[in-house]
């Protein structure tokens, strides 16, 4: 009787000692219920540049892209090749007046005349005086986009022997000119706010005028 006892007094000193271990063990490690989440925190600042990366590999080829729309019209090449040259071997001593006409055909309306007169040309024996040298376009001076001219003024020249001939170069561009016959002149008259003088054209000398049919001006 006394054996059962103490058989069963060991029993339950066994049996307090484990449950007192477990509950020791589970308050060191074992894992409470979760927690509510807690807030969002502010954004971090941002961080430094990284190195340059490696460049890629080649992408594939993109589908063809749609027709572009159709272009203007070109230039027609005839207009490089159409001038004309009206060449003489005349001295003219008239003071107003046309000195020389020369016929040419322009082959289309949006072009534009280039001409130049190329001779000698001189005033003499006059003070403060002026002559006034320019070109016409059937009969009227070019007014797109202004009048194509050269005037040769002399200071003291009265009463003296001096005679000088030289030669002069007078070009010009006229635009708006319609197409077809054109009667291109080369005058001799007044300045504006100038009287009369002597005048000579061509002396001793050959004069020319060219005609040159050009594309229109840029815009």
């Amino acid at each position: 009787m006394v054996d059962m006892n103490l058989m069963w007094a060991f029993l339950v000193l066994f049996f307090t000692l484990a449950v007192d271990a477990h509950q020791q063990k589970c308050h060191s490690v074992c894992n409470g219920i979760p927690g509510v989440p807690g807030k969002s925190g502010s954004t971090g600042k941002d961080g430094k540049p990284g190195e340059k990366g490696d460049v890629g590999s080649p992408g594939t080829v993109g589908a063809k892209g749609a027709p572009g729309e159709k272009g203007k019209p070109g230039t027609d090449s005839g207009l490089y090749s159409n001038w004309k040259q009206c060449a003489w071997h005349q001295g003219d001593g008239k003071d107003n007046g046309l000195i020389k006409e020369c016929v040419f055909n322009k082959r289309h309306g949006e072009s534009s005349l280039k001409v130049f007169y190329g001779g000698n040309l001189r005033i003499y024996n006059c003070n403060a005086c002026c002559k006034r040298w320019y070109f016409t376009f059937n009969g009227g001076e070019c007014k797109t986009p202004l009048a194509i001219d050269g005037v040769f003024y002399m200071l003291r020249g009265g009463g003296k022997p001096g005679n000088i001939h030289r030669h002069r170069h007078i070009e010009g561009y006229c635009n708006q000119i319609p197409k077809g016959k054109v009667r291109v002149g080369f005058w001799v008259g007044n300045c504006k706010g100038y009287g009369n003088a002597d005048a000579a054209s061509g002396w001793n000398s050959i004069s020319r005028i060219v005609i040159e049919e050009v594309p229109p001006p840029q815009v």
